[in-house]
């Protein structure tokens, strides 16, 4: 058993059971956003969150374990996603990068924006034209210094 393997355990059990992010988060106590990372294998919950999806997902203790364990994030294999939701994001990062980066250096100074402390927010709004996706992110400053 791998990481990996619990993965998939978790998203087959999600689809058979039916449910949400949403709804698991709200058991776990958590953001929707913070245990779907979590249950995809980019992020580490703690025993007792571990627990809680165990029990939501019928997982064994081997299984629950993987979970507390800290991943490897980040990893898309390598090359651009072949998916074309998550290609998206990494043509929108590809295209907007520069500009997030100089607006960002314009406004904070040389620094990046943390990844480690992080929120997100993912939310449907309503279009005439058609739904949207409005996703808010928002990670602290962190400024490089000279040593």
């Amino acid at each position: 058993m791998d990481r990996e393997q619990v993965t998939e355990r978790i998203r087959s059990a999600k689809v058979e059971s039916g449910i949400t992010w949403a709804e698991v988060a709200r058991e776990v106590g958590l953001s929707k956003e913070w245990v779907a990372a979590a249950c995809l294998g980019q992020m580490a919950l703690d025993k007792e969150q571990a627990m809680v999806v165990q029990r939501l997902f019928g997982l064994s203790d081997s299984e629950a374990a993987w979970l507390t364990v800290v991943p490897m994030k980040g990893t898309l294999n390598g090359n651009p996603p072949s998916d074309p939701l998550i290609y998206r994001f990494y043509e929108l990062v590809s295209v907007y990068g520069p500009v997030f980066k100089e607006l960002i250096c314009e406004e904070f100074g040389d620094g990046i924006m943390s990844a480690i402390d992080f929120t997100m927010d993912l939310q449907r709004e309503a279009d005439p034209k058609g739904d949207r996706v409005k996703i808010t992110m928002s990670g602290k400053f962190l400024p490089y210094r000279s040593y």
